[in-house]
């Protein structure tokens, strides 16, 4: 991931934004030190409340910032990860998820088709601020029904491991977030073919789109699909 990208990143800018200003809170009490000793207490007191404002502004930022891990800015449509698929054996894929930013992740799946979902968080009282959106999960879809209720389930999760999200944080304390619209629902599938390459991306509105390229296209329609 380049600088470029990564400052693109929500937690980024206020990680970044929380180390500046706990810098600024340190440069105060460096102040505060010298004015307490120069025997100026007003000038002191000025500067200790500078101090604990951006002392709490820091907290606050890196919390925000470490709750929005994982989630990236969504624009009118947005790449969202790339997927490519290779047969271990029959209803067995080695999947690789490969994210615009260049990092990768390679999961397991069994079934017939993958699946991915997404959260997308909009804003109910921040005016102008854009949505933003992360993967929660792929997993391993059957065609059957019944072979879906019996055989092995794969499920990988997406999001952050500690359960520390801005989205967990919404569902427990609803009222210290009312700021927080989450957006439920936003999953797309595709059937499973050996050497298949997926794009997918989000629109404006938060809805998932799943396009296969022209080699993968035909493997989908061809009579064994594409060694399926």
């Amino acid at each position: 991931m380049n600088l470029i990208e990564l400052l693109r990143l929500p937690a980024t800018v206020l990680l970044v934004l929380a180390a500046v200003l706990l810098l600024f809170c340190l440069l105060q009490l460096l102040t505060l030190r010298r004015r307490l000793d120069a025997g100026a207490r007003l000038a002191a007191g000025w500067h200790g409340l500078l101090c604990v404002v951006c002392l709490v502004l820091s907290l606050l930022l890196g919390v925000g910032g470490w709750a929005l891990r994982g989630y990236r800015l969504l624009d009118e449509e947005t790449p969202v990860v790339e997927i490519d698929a290779h047969i271990l054996s029959p209803q067995r894929w080695a999947v690789t998820l490969t994210w615009p930013d260049g990092a990768t992740r390679q999961v397991q799946l069994a079934g017939d088709d993958w699946r991915v979902e997404a959260v997308v968080l909009k804003w109910k009282l921040l005016v102008g601020l854009p949505p933003l959106y992360r993967l929660d999960r792929i997993d391993g879809r059957y065609d059957d029904a019944t072979q879906e209720q019996s055989a092995p389930r794969t499920v990988v999760a997406l999001g952050s491991a500690d359960g520390f999200d801005l989205l967990d944080l919404h569902r427990q304390y609803p009222r210290a977030l009312p700021m927080v619209d989450a957006v439920y629902g936003s999953g797309a599938f595709l059937p499973l073919v050996d050497g298949g390459h997926y794009s997918l991306s989000l629109s404006g509105a938060g809805a998932l789109v799943a396009r296969p390229d022209a080699a993968t296209e035909r493997r989908i329609g061809s009579p064994l699909g594409g060694l399926r």
